[in-house]
């Protein structure tokens, strides 16, 4: 069993919270004895999450770690160690400690959220890293945890790690905290269900559901994504032909894209959509989302507003109307618009993840 250091301060075991020791310490033995890498997908949230556990020095002790440690101005992983442990309030290491060569683990759960509304003008998703520190709080045994926090991409994981923020679960400091937090909550009950690890009775579980249930994909599958997508406008003779054709290519292998992404299209060329350049005026948003829902549409917007700094403004006036503004990924300098029913977004999302057509939520 690795070693963690002591903490003087409040434990982090409130009963009826998920994000408590009773839970996280669980997930943790599991990591160290059984599996120490894991990522699967978890309903609810966008793409796989990550779980891995990695220890102080081990987990940088290769030739680009060192560097990583060397550039951020330390000389080892100790060093870097003892500098996130003052940034957590953990004691920090002593010269004979460390003379020990002790190994000390910690967690990094990675996943995405939707970004908040003032986030969403520049980005799709937001990445969340949530570095979990064990400690001691009034006992020699490891009973505690504390949580460092990251919205940017560990592009330099010594630099990310030092770049992360203390965080207090119960006073996020912003919106895309708060975000990160309610679904870190439903990250954890994934990753037990997942594990199969027991929850206590007493913790308020933020879903009902299994959050790990695998969904086959059948042709029905994308019957249902075309009815959402073009929110049942559609022939039922070419809902039947397109399904076929998309789950025939969605069997195919990776090496047959082109064929893939070319049956994308097919189906957004029957359906009401907005082909538009990455740069577009506000006339012609209201233009073509007018010819796409069938009725007038003016929103309001500051001067000088242009293209994706638009979608809010868009977006909140649809809304009203119980649509939203979704887009087709072209992984190009394009978008692929259409008008999805709002209470269909979520699912169309998931039905995205299975069937491997790229939807944006803008």
């Amino acid at each position: 069993m690795k070693n963690f250091f002591s903490n003087l301060f409040n434990r982090n075991n409130d009963p009826k919270s998920i994000i408590s020791f009773d839970v996280i310490d669980p997930i943790y033995l599991h990591l160290y004895n059984e599996q120490p890498n894991l990522e699967f997908k978890v309903k609810g949230i966008q793409d796989n999450v990550s779980v891995n556990l990695y220890c102080f020095p081990g987990s940088l002790d290769h030739e680009e770690g060192r560097a990583e440690i060397k550039k951020a101005g330390f000389n080892n992983a100790y060093e870097v160690l003892n500098e996130l442990y003052k940034k957590i309030d953990i004691g920090v290491l002593s010269q004979e400690t460390i003379e020990q060569g002790l190994e000390y683990d910690f967690i990094h759960i990675e996943f995405y959220s939707e970004p908040s509304a003032e986030v969403k003008k520049y980005l799709k998703r937001v990445v969340n890293n949530f570095i979990i520190f064990f400690c001691c709080t009034n006992s020699l045994e490891t009973n505690d945890f504390k949580i460092l926090y990251s919205s940017s991409h560990f592009l330099d994981y010594t630099k990310g790690l030092l770049d992360a923020e203390l965080l207090d679960i119960n006073n996020p400091k912003n919106e895309t905290q708060q975000i990160a937090v309610k679904d870190f909550k439903i990250v954890l009950q994934g990753i037990c269900q997942y594990l199969n690890i027991e929850i206590l009775q007493s913790v308020e579980l933020p879903s009902s559901e299994n959050l790990i249930e695998n969904e086959e994909v059948t042709i029905e599958t994308f019957e249902e994504f075309i009815k959402l997508v073009s929110r049942e406008n559609i022939e039922e003779k070419e809902l039947k032909t397109q399904s076929k054709k998309l789950f025939k290519n969605y069997q195919k292998e990776i090496k047959e894209y082109h064929t893939i992404i070319e049956g994308h299209y097919d189906l957004f060329e029957i359906i009401n959509t907005w082909n538009s350049d990455w740069k577009f005026d506000p006339e012609d948003a209201e233009y073509f989302i007018s010819e796409m829902i069938g009725e007038d549409l003016n929103f309001e917007y500051p001067e000088e507003t242009y293209s994706h700094d638009l979608f809010p403004y868009i977006q909140s006036t649809l809304e009203k109307r119980g649509f939203e503004l979704m887009s087709y990924n072209t992984n190009g300098d394009n978008y692929l618009f259409f008008i999805a029913n709002k209470h269909d977004v979520g699912r169309i999302l998931e039905l995205s993840e299975l069937t491997k057509i790229e939807i944006d939520q803008l």
